[in-house]
């Protein structure tokens, strides 16, 4: 997923999500076809008004589950079986919110059973769609042919992050025209190209739809000139900081400079209406989420006691850095042993043998997570934003990784766009990489964003994916 804004999506991301919509929006009208026709259920006959909002309904809430499970989601590294497998997933729970939603309808009812066979039609369709989309390339038809302007260190990073197809799913690169002060160590693999004629006859003699502006040496180095020319012949120009943005939904860290950032749309400041908003936000749902959730909790309270005996914490305290650098306690269930830093501060890694076989498992669906309610409903932290970290890593990293504290700049979160992006990792490495996610998070932080990452968060806490 590259953008998290409808009008960013591609022709083709649009026309799947536009030919689903069509395909639930039938089922239910084909159901009452088919059993009319063969009397099947004893159903009544309800205005045709009232039939086109509850087709409409049962569409707009499959649609819905299938985006909380991901199936919308372009990078989707999963094969037909696991296509079904979440389908199938998606279709029930759409079918448990239908039946809580049915009663609603009064006298007009729909009979469970009809909405029973409509759930099954649409798990029909939907699938053999999907397994059209799999035998036929139909979707591979909007990728745009993109020309990279540089083939040094920065042009590199299209080479060395965007190797595989599933990263170029919207486009597809013809070529690297070598420019002046480009890095010797950079494009290895891919076409370099030596223009010695006029790149804009280039460009539209090879139909190029975008070039990447992509040169390690810009000053009196780009052919401005000619740029302009391909952009008011319909070539779309990108600076390469924004192409990596939109393709990866991530900011690479190690090429920004400070006029990017400073002339970048986004980084907006938050007011205190937006605060307050925010906070009033946050605290209903988490009030809400523990009505729903303490039950769990109380049975992993007795879990972890009986587990390691009466005497044993059951919560699990530490400081972290939140909004503008301030600490903050986090509350947490125990997972690890009682002696897990008996060394000293480590960050958990995947695997962690002093994290205890309860522990494993909530971790793996998060349920370690939840007395973070507590701190949501406090202010400390919100539902979505940078997970927070310890003041020992964070000074650290600081040092070490290139606007690191700009992270500090909202409320952290239970949930965020980096660990829906990116996996397990506890590495200096790894921090670099889930802050090219955090920026970007921050960057275009909206009410919008932060709704899609907790409806994605489900697909993470369902598959007990991520972290």
């Amino acid at each position: 997923m590259s953008s998290p804004k409808f009008q960013d999506l591609s022709l083709s991301s649009k026309s799947l999500i536009l030919v689903e919509l069509i395909l639930f929006f039938c089922a239910l009208p084909l159901t009452f076809y088919g059993n009319s026709l063969v009397g099947f259920i004893n159903a009544h006959i309800i205005p045709y008004n009232y039939f086109f909002i509850y087709a409409l309904v049962f569409s707009m809430v499959n649609q819905l589950s299938c985006l909380a499970l991901g199936l919308y989601d372009s990078k989707l590294r999963v094969n037909f079986r696991g296509v079904l497998r979440r389908l199938l997933m998606c279709i029930a729970v759409a079918f448990f919110i239908l039946t809580m939603l049915n009663p609603l309808y009064g006298q007009n009812v729909l009979p469970i059973e009809i909405v029973a066979l409509a759930s099954f039609l649409s798990f029909i369709l939907v699938s053999s769609f999907r397994y059209f989309t799999f035998q036929v390339d139909f979707f591979g038809f909007n990728k745009r042919k993109v020309l990279v302007l540089g083939a040094g260190e920065r042009a590199s990073i299209i080479e060395k992050r965007m190797r595989r197809d599933v990263d170029r799913q919207n486009f597809s690169v013809h070529g690297f025209i070598v420019m002046d002060g480009d890095s010797e160590q950079g494009i290895q693999e891919e076409t370099r190209i030596n223009l010695e004629n006029s790149l804009v006859n280039y460009a539209i003699d090879n139909h190029i739809d975008e070039i990447v502006v992509a040169s390690d040496e810009r000053r009196n180095n780009l052919p401005v000139d000619e740029l302009f020319a391909c952009k008011i012949r319909g070539v779309e120009i990108t600076e390469i900081l924004d192409f990596i943005e939109r393709e990866t939904g991530q900011i690479a860290v190690n090429l920004i400079y400070p006029s990017w950032v400073i002339y970048s749309n986004g980084f907006a400041s938050t007011n205190y209406l937006r605060n307050a908003l925010d906070w009033i936000f946050n605290a209903t749902l988490a009030f809400f989420l523990f009505l729903l959730t303490w039950p769990v909790m109380l049975i992993t309270m007795i879990f972890i006691k009986s587990d390691e005996g009466l005497g044993a914490p059951v919560f699990y305290y530490q400081e972290r850095v939140g909004l503008d650098g301030e600490p903050f306690n986090i509350v947490k269930f125990r997972s690890m042993r009682l002696d897990a830093e008996k060394f000293g501060a480590q960050m958990a890694s995947e695997n962690d043998p002093r994290i205890t076989k309860i522990g494993n498992f909530l971790r793996k669906y998060r349920i370690d997570e939840l007395p973070q309610i507590y701190n949501v409903m406090r202010g400390n932290m919100g539902f979505v934003g940078p997970r927070p970290e310890r003041p020992e890593f964070v000074q650290q990293l600081i040092k070490t990784i290139p606007y690191y504290n700009e992270r500090h700049n909202v409320k952290p979160g239970l949930t965020g766009w980096a660990q829906l992006k990116y996996p397990y990792g506890s590495t200096e490495a790894d921090s670099l990489e889930k802050l090219k996610y955090d920026l970007y998070y921050i960057k275009h932080r909206s009410f919008l964003l932060d709704l899609l990452i907790l409806i994605r968060t489900v697909e993470i806490v369902l598959f007990g994916k991520g972290r």
